[in-house]
């Protein structure tokens, strides 16, 4: 319990650093060369076709995820595949994913700043919803569901943030930024912090991995576009960032209750 209460104390204070940070900073605009993406080939008729079409995995992997928080059972005989306490979570989850590939997809066919608002929004809506689900799967159930709506509005307000600042020329992306990397650092300290409740408990390690790929595959969108001229690195940010999505969509459907002292054990044999 001691140790409990000191990993919360720790994220509380995290929490708080972060924020006061993201705030007290100095302003940090969006480059105006950010729009400037390698690959823009136009086919069928449709501008940056391959930054645009990449999109479509964020809806197959989103949609497939609704369906699966709307499923009442499991794989598993008699055992129910979300219960009420991250079903929520994880269903926010999801359609934020789907309605990204809305929104990339629309700032994609013409890239701007008012274009990129609708892009980032339901970006950072999934990232506090991924957030709420592991403190209901870790922390508490009822926590999570109590903190699912604020930060879901914190992720929002990150971004209408961002969006009014630029239209006043005063943009800063400090706190969205704060918000997608606050997000995925407490996400990993709870999992080390935490104990699970379900096995499978490192599937969100090897999603991270994936996302931090896909991160990675965007900052070298122009490399990886000379190197052969087949694709850019910003469309495979899409597909690496929905195979993240994808890892955690097959955590939910392959994994089982665990109770006890297997607990531990079980979240080192989710690989």
């Amino acid at each position: 319990m001691v140790r409990r209460n000191a990993a919360l104390w720790f994220l509380v204070v995290l929490t708080s650093a972060v924020a006061v940070a993201a705030l007290a900073l100095p302003p940090l605009p969006q480059p105006p060369e950010y729009h400037q993406f390698a690959d823009q080939r136009a086919l069928l008729g449709i501008p940056n076709f391959f930054n645009v079409s990449s999109n479509i995995a964020f809806l197959l992997v989103g949609g497939a995820g609704v369906v699966l928080c709307l499923r009442d059972r499991s794989p598993h005989p008699s055992q129910p595949l979300l219960d009420p306490s991250v079903r929520w979570t994880y269903l926010v989850m999801f359609a934020a994913v789907a309605l990204t590939c809305v929104g990339s997809a629309y700032y994609h066919l013409e890239p701007d700043n008012t274009r990129l608002t609708w892009d980032r929004l339901p970006m950072s809506v999934g990232f506090m919803a991924l957030l709420a689900a592991m403190i209901s799967e870790r922390i508490h159930p009822r926590t999570g569901m109590a903190l699912l709506g604020p930060l879901v509005l914190v992720g929002i307000a990150s971004v209408l943030y961002w969006h009014w600042g630029e239209a006043a020329g005063t943009g800063n992306l400090r706190p969205y930024v704060a918000v997608q990397s606050f997000a995925i650092l407490a996400v990993l300290l709870i999992i080390f912090l935490f104990p699970p409740r379900h096995s499978r408990g490192t599937d969100i390690l090897v999603a991270v991995a994936w996302y931090a790929l896909a991160k990675g595959t965007e900052f070298y969108d122009r490399d990886i576009y000379s190197a052969g001229q087949l694709v850019g690195g910003h469309a495979l940010k899409h597909l690496f960032a929905a195979l993240a999505i994808f890892w955690i969509l097959r955590m939910l459907w392959k994994r089982s209750p665990v109770s006890g002292s297997a607990a531990s054990n079980a979240s080192s044999a989710g690989s």
